[in-house]
């Protein structure tokens, strides 16, 4: 044997040495994954993690290989019983998607793809954009605008308040910084902004001072008139009102903001007007609710979600920005290893100019592949029957005198507590808290709490293309059975 083949004979690859065996393999893990999903129902919502889980967590760093077969066997027995819930129809915390099977299949494919989705003349870059211009299309936004795919709801907000900031800035932020703006810059949303905004503030070099958060009125949307006060006042002490942030859909009670009014605000004060959509701006495809978010697509500037409303497995985030020139010119950069050429690889889009990552996943595939095999018009039905589906648990509470609505329900967010007769709000809260850890630790329903207006309450969100009104039904006559059990055990 000559040198050359000795060498080529010792060099290694990570491809199975027997693509028979992991064929094998592949099938079993597939039917897994279905009978996992076809059962899911059938499984407790969520269960802690016993002791010898927790410790094949601490396992050093492996050394030597292991059969794929015993590397499976890992994952089946320690990683899938122990999910943390979010596609099971019982699943309401937070407020997620619950993914589906197509997408699934389109995360398979895209990373055996493998495509780099930093732009490029490939098939994976143009189902990119054709992804981009659906979601436009979904929420009334011209052809001329321009979109990128990110990680989800709080990149996507980060993406347009940057693209506000430059060019509100009057200065060319990019290259003299922010300390070169002439007058700070002020941003307003309510009271009741998701926690992405302050970050982004800080992440824009603007700090969180500059993030005005404005009183809500009695519905928790951002109330006009104290909008425009604000401005006013802003504009008198020297700051630079630069943008507007419309909630369509807050994380708390899914109040809808009134959009079409804050649009005409921004018009009328030289605003950037941005939304944040990434709980409702796909309510636009609802055939019975789209009129609760009229005025979106009067947005600047758009921050959406389709691992919620349209269940894409994670992460899968998108920003969409009205301006495509300002949106590029917020990111773009041509270093001379990326100079495009007119044909071959290098002669399509980048589209790493739209946003902060050189490379990016192939998150396209997962929901266009869902998009394809259920038709948007199903999206917006399924959005529909969440909202009546929220309605429907309003109805039951309202109903029961043991529970207590705690905010107006809107979408498809219910804030509500059980009643404790005579407790304080500290009390109440540890009460409301242990039904709720409860129903998590028995497996039942996965709820979450928040507070709203200083008082403690529980919050589901059902965003989940599995709940049925009958789940509805079980969790809260769940609850009023831990709430006797609970009260009874209490010391008087």
């Amino acid at each position: 044997m000559d040198t050359f083949q000795e060498a080529t004979n010792a060099e290694e690859t990570l491809d199975p040495p027997d693509w028979a065996e992991v064929g094998s393999l592949s099938h079993r893990i597939l039917d897994d994954a279905i009978a996992y999903l076809k059962d899911v129902r059938d499984r407790p919502v969520w269960r802690g993690m016993p002791a010898e889980v927790r410790a094949f967590f601490g396992a050093p760093l492996p050394r030597s290989p292991a059969p794929a077969a015993d590397v499976y066997d890992d994952v089946a027995r320690n990683l899938m019983p122990y999910p943390m819930g979010n596609v099971h129809p019982r699943f309401w915390s937070w407020y997620m998607g619950s993914s589906n099977f197509t997408g699934a299949l389109g995360d398979f494919l895209a990373a055996i793809q493998g495509s780099n989705l930093g732009g490029g003349n490939h098939a994976a870059g143009l189902m990119d954009s054709q992804v981009v211009d659906w979601m436009k299309e979904m929420v009334g936004f011209p052809t001329s605008a321009s979109g990128t795919l990110v990680s989800g709801g709080s990149m996507a907000n980060i993406i347009g308040l940057i693209v506000a900031r430059n060019v509100k800035a009057g200065v060319d932020v990019r290259e003299r910084g922010v300390g070169a703006i002439p007058r700070p810059l002020r941003y307003y949303a309510s009271d009741q902004v998701h926690s992405c905004h302050r970050k982004a503030m800080e992440a824009l070099g603007l700090g969180n001072r500059a993030l005005r958060r404005i009183p809500t009125d009695a519905g928790l949307r951002i109330d006009i008139a104290a909008l425009k006060a604000a401005i006013a006042e802003d504009r008198a002490a020297g700051f630079k009102p630069a943008c507007v942030i419309g909630t369509a859909g807050t994380v708390n009670t899914g109040a809808v903001d009134d959009l079409q009014a804050l649009a005409s605000v921004a018009g009328e004060e030289d605003l950037w007007f941005h939304v944040d959509g990434c709980i409702g701006a796909l309510i636009a495809v609802a055939p019975e609710s789209r009129s609760l978010v009229a005025g979106i697509e009067r947005a600047d500037s758009i921050a959406l979600d389709p691992h919620k409303w349209l269940h894409a497995p994670f992460e899968a985030g998108c920003a969409l920005v009205r301006d495509a020139s300002a949106h590029r010119n917020t990111f773009a950069v041509t270093p001379e290893y990326l100079e495009s050429t007119p044909r071959g690889l290098a002669s399509g889009e980048w589209l790493h100019d739209y946003g902060l990552q050189t490379s990016r996943g192939f998150r396209a595939l997962k929901i266009w592949m869902a998009l394809k095999e259920h038709g948007v018009e199903k999206f917006g039905r399924l959005i529909d029957q969440n909202i009546a589906q929220a309605r429907y648990l309003t109805g039951l509470i309202e109903a029961e005198p043991a529970l207590e609505l705690m905010a107006p329900t809107t979408i498809n967010i219910v804030s509500f507590r059980h009643r404790l007769a005579g407790a304080s709000e500290e009390r109440l809260k540890a009460f409301n808290t242990e039904i709720m850890l409860r129903l998590q630790e028995e497996g039942i329903a996965a709820l979450s709490d928040t507070t709203v207006h200083g008082r403690h309450c529980l919050r589901v969100a059902i965003a989940n293309h599995r709940t049925r009104r009958h789940d509805l039904d079980l969790v809260v006559g769940e609850m009023l059975r831990l709430g006797r059990e609970i009260e009874a055990a209490t010391p008087a």
